[in-house]
């Protein structure tokens, strides 16, 4: 018996891993923590600190006085569209209901959005009326309402500047017809500290419901400016003191070169096919490139603006 009773031991005492459960601590361990987060979004990044001091200051600056005209009025139609809209703070003056319409979920919420606003007008309309007023889209029920917007003038974004004792950051579009490049460069300008954004009267993206959707709301206290002829706004730039800077996948200076970028300046953007325009890039004080190692030939409008303006936010907080 004595020997069993040894036996049934050392098999015990032979078993293989730990008597103990860990928990699921080293499981927990070794999944990690998820993708690194971009660096204006760490606590301890030089970016997150220029970007929330520039947010700062952008939000305690006067409002711009609009007088640069309007644009026109916009008919979001379709209920995911007019859901997005309504979430994504689009201004709109009303909502329009097809009468005995479907109640489904996205109607529910649409209307539970435009109600919370307090400041949208919710009509019932009959679906030959919606039909009318859409020219026969496919509006499903739904249609918003979205106001003209009203634009400053391009002076107006230097003088504010001026007034508030700062330099003015300004960015200028020249052939950018993506109403989403302009909203991601508001949401660029308004990130870094910027004082608005300038565009072409004609041919050119105005602040559509979809520029206000990928501005992510920041086209609320970020102006846009409308010129009517782009070059002479430029020229009126430099007349007033500011440095025009254009970029171009063959200038003369790499961005991070560019010491003027420190004072008063236009950073001018140019499509992402054609690039700048034969007389803006000629009004020009600076052509600068963006280098880029990976090799890609051009960046768009919003992504190309956000990069030099993180570099002239980077230098103006030395």
């Amino acid at each position: 018996m004595a020997g069993n009773s040894q036996r049934r031991n050392r098999r015990t005492s032979n078993k293989k891993g730990a008597t103990v459960g860990s928990g699921g601590k080293r499981r927990r361990s070794l999944e990690g923590k998820g993708p690194t987060p971009k660096a204006e979004n760490r606590k301890g990044h030089k970016a997150y600190r220029v970007s929330n001091a520039m947010a700062r200051n952008a939000a305690k600056r006067k409002p711009i006085a609009r007088r640069g005209g309007k644009g026109q009025s916009e008919m979001v139609v379709g209920r995911n569209p007019v859901f997005e809209a309504l979430r994504d703070g689009v201004p709109a003056t009303t909502l329009y209901v097809q009468q005995f319409i479907d109640n489904d979920e996205r109607v529910r919420e649409a209307l539970s959005l435009a109600t919370g606003r307090g400041n949208i007008n919710i009509m019932e309309a009959p679906r030959p009326e919606l039909d009318r007023m859409t020219n026969g889209l496919n509006h499903q029920g739904l249609v918003l309402q979205v106001p003209p917007y009203e634009y400053a003038h391009p002076e107006d974004l230097a003088a504010a500047a001026f007034d508030d004792q700062e330099d003015p950051l300004i960015v200028a579009l020249d052939g950018v017809t993506d109403p989403r490049n302009l909203g991601a460069v508001v949401r660029s300008v308004s990130a870094f500290g910027g004082h608005g954004v300038v565009v072409p009267e004609r041919r050119a993206a105005g602040m559509t419901a979809g520029a206000w959707k990928t501005s992510a709301g920041t086209a609320a206290r970020t102006p846009v400016a409308r010129a009517t002829n782009l070059t002479r706004c430029l020229e009126q730039y430099q007349k007033a003191g500011l440095t025009v800077v254009g970029l171009a996948a063959d200038g003369d200076t790499e961005v991070h070169e560019l010491e003027a970028l420190e004072g008063p300046v236009v950073i001018v953007v140019g499509s992402e096919g054609k690039g700048l325009s034969r007389l803006v890039g000629e009004t020009c004080d600076f052509l600068v490139r963006i280098p880029m190692p990976g090799g890609a030939e051009s960046l768009n409008a919003g992504v190309a603006a956000g990069v030099v303006l993180y570099e002239a936010a980077r230098r103006r907080m030395r």
